[in-house]
């Protein structure tokens, strides 16, 4: 009896550790590997996004939408280095906002799946929804902090603010428009993250089951890469409204004279850009936008299936 005591005061003691870190690892899991999914990816089309960004810029403003143009001007004026500016901002947001959106991702879809391991488009709609509107806005900060990182040296250079990186970006926006500041456009940027995330994850579950109605192998790299590109382009039609929207809120000034911003809300500023434009000015950059996308989708599942299958090679 003594004993026996002794033994199961032991594994209690020696076990419990090693338990609770596995739940903790289990837990985490999805979102560290989402955020490696990520920041991967980022590093690949960091410059795009970069090139992006100018001609949002350059659509609002009357200059030149030409991607190659854009390049061009960028590595003559301000070299190699401008097409990396803002990459710490960038994955910061990676880190927190697709690990957050890949890892709510997966918490849901098991959560929803039922009990024969199903799950219809309907919940991978309702799944991918709303992982893509918590994570944007807990990744705001670090979003906004990227489109001003990147629109800085657009700017005058007077009214440069001539960022030092991520976290003097973070803190100078703090300073001059307060914490709440800081999540400025989170209500687009949701919209836009929801959108995409539906395109991205919903259609890419979706392509991949059609893909392999049409006698296309299960889990080869024609199915990843077609289902993949498909995503790439449902994502990137149905979030660049939005993230034109969300582009031109971020990077808004308060008039000097009358301490007004330009728009008075996302749905205003999106009118304004309409009686611009037309439509389609909310389409502004819609090649280069979906060259961006869609390699970005495609690196991001690739990577998150190849850091599960050594999670488990490792047997964690």
């Amino acid at each position: 009896s003594s004993l026996e005591q002794r033994h199961s005061a032991h594994r209690l003691f020696s076990g419990t550790p090693i338990t609770a870190a596995m739940e903790i690892w289990k837990a985490c899991q999805p979102f560290v590997t989402g955020s490696i999914s990520g920041c991967l990816a980022t590093c690949c089309i960091q410059p795009v996004d970069m090139v992006k960004v100018r001609i949002q810029l350059g659509a609002a403003e009357g200059g030149s939408t030409s991607p190659v143009t854009i390049a061009k001007n960028m590595l003559k004026e301000e070299g190699a280095a401008a097409f990396y500016k803002g990459l710490s901002a960038g994955l910061t947001r990676q880190v927190v906002y697709t690990g957050a959106r890949l890892g709510l991702y997966d918490q849901f879809t098991t959560m929803a799946k039922g009990d024969d391991k199903a799950l219809s488009f309907a919940k991978v709609t309702v799944c991918a929804l709303s992982a893509g509107g918590i994570a944007a806005v807990m990744g705001n900060p670090a979003d906004l902090s990227l489109v001003r990182m990147q629109a800085d040296s657009m700017m005058p250079k007077d009214q440069r603010r001539n960022y030092t990186g991520v976290i003097n970006a973070l803190t100078t926006t703090a300073k001059e428009d307060g914490f709440a500041g800081l999540f400025k456009g989170s209500l687009p940027t949701a919209t836009r993250a929801m959108a995409l995330n539906f395109g991205m994850l919903g259609f890419n579950t979706l392509a991949k089951d059609q893909l392999e109605a049409l006698g296309v192998e299960k889990g080869s790299a024609t199915q990843v890469f077609g289902a993949s590109a498909i995503a790439g382009f449902f994502a990137s039609f149905f979030s660049l409204p939005f993230d034109y929207v969300k582009t031109q809120i971020q990077k808004a000034k308060k008039d000097p004279v009358t301490g007004k911003l330009p728009f008075n809300g996302p749905i205003d500023c999106a009118v304004q850009q309409i009686k611009i434009g037309g439509p389609l000015r909310l389409w502004s950059g819609f090649p280069t936008y979906y060259v961006r996308i869609a390699p970005h989708a495609m690196i991001t599942l690739i990577a998150q299936d190849n850091v599960k299958k050594l999670w488990k090679s490792m047997g964690m």
